[in-house]
């Protein structure tokens, strides 16, 4: 999903939700690895839902700029988890989990506000965007490509099938072809992402009404 040629209410509606999104995200992840026994985030400040603790700038504005976006990773060390390889996937999945948990509650209320004529023109507005920007990121950060949580998540299963090697190589290449995509995204305007994400976040529109 791409957010083009936005205009000024809707830009004052989405800037609170994309702020709160992407910190609930971190915040999971953060919440998920002390929960496994790993408390390097919660020391650092992570484990709040202080928008301040969690921010990327530049990563905030691509979201606004290209649909998909970033905040600053959540430390994480394996080894203070009880199971590192399987709970390092379980920390992964917390953040896109966690956006898909918000974006299920968006739904849920505008359903039941909608019914019932509750909604002025603006709740109802913010509530699509809140949800438009969670299923986004959701989708976004479950995308097998170094450093998203997908690669993490899909770790394991590349390590037993390919060897230890292959995953050094999603580390190595993953950020490399992420910066480009975004590059080339900027420069030509022709979002390659989209054309993963707009088929699977119209997919969980249908499901959600």
């Amino acid at each position: 999903m791409i957010f083009g040629n936005l205009d000024i209410e809707i830009i004052v509606l989405l800037i609170p939700a994309l702020i709160f999104s992407l910190s609930f995200h971190e915040f999971a992840h953060a919440w998920m690895a002390f929960r496994l026994g790993d408390d390097t985030a919660a020391k650092l400040g992570r484990l709040t839902l202080n928008p301040m603790a969690h921010l990327d700038p530049i990563g905030s504005i691509a979201l606004l700029l290209m649909g998909f976006g970033w905040a600053k990773p959540v430390p994480v060390d394996v080894r203070y988890l009880r199971n590192p390889k399987e709970d390092m996937v379980k920390v992964a999945a917390a953040g896109p989990i966690s956006n898909l948990l918000l974006a299920v509650i968006a739904a849920l209320c505008l359903r039941f506000l909608f019914g019932n004529n509750l909604l002025t023109g603006s709740i109802k507005s913010f509530i699509v965007i809140f949800m438009q920007i969670n299923i986004t990121l959701a989708i976004f950060n479950l995308l097998p490509v170094s450093p998203l949580d997908g690669s993490q998540i899909l770790s394991p299963f590349i390590e037993r099938k390919f060897g230890i090697e292959m995953v050094y190589k999603m580390e190595m290449y993953g950020p490399r072809v992420l910066f480009f995509i975004i590059i080339f995204s900027m420069v030509t305007g022709i979002h390659l992402f989209s054309f993963i994400i707009n088929p699977i976040f119209n997919l969980f529109l249908y499901i959600f009404f």
